[in-house]
């Protein structure tokens, strides 16, 4: 059965290509109907794709970057107090940060990096003189009656 059904697909296939004389085949009685042509649609006039216009922006290229960075707050009314300076020299920066914790010890970081070092911190802490201090909630106490 499937054999019948593979040789009347490519009997059909030949015909349809106009490979199949009339008489050749035991199928050749199929007759090939061409397809009725189309409706008539509505004419749609082709509108060229626009490319989108992408701008772009070169930023010149420094080989030695170099910078000086600095700042510092202290806020007497909150408690903040911290500072930053850092360097750079090509592809070496250099740098320091300090902050005060909650617990008024003042932590400090040396830190370095490189594209041969990486990076290396050095952290140091020095106690406060006046810590600052933390709120507390306190509850109430419910009681029965």
């Amino acid at each position: 059965m499937a054999t019948k059904f593979l040789l009347l697909a490519a009997t059909l296939s030949f015909a349809k290509a106009g490979l199949l004389q009339q008489g050749h085949s035991a199928y050749s009685n199929v007759q090939h109907h061409p397809a009725p042509a189309p409706a008539p649609a509505h004419v749609v006039a082709a509108v060229p794709a626009v490319a989108p216009v992408v701008q772009t922006r070169v930023e010149p290229y420094d080989p030695n970057p170099q910078y000086n960075y600095a700042y510092a707050v202290n806020d007497q009314h909150t408690g903040d107090s911290k500072s930053q300076h850092e360097t750079r020299n090509g592809d070496v920066v250099h740098g320091q940060y300090s902050l005060t914790d909650p617990d008024g010890s003042r932590r400090t970081v040396d830190y370095s990096a490189g594209p041969h070092t990486g990076f290396n911190a050095v952290v140091h802490r020095t106690a406060g003189a006046h810590p600052v201090p933390v709120a507390t909630v306190a509850a109430p106490l419910i009681t029965g009656h």
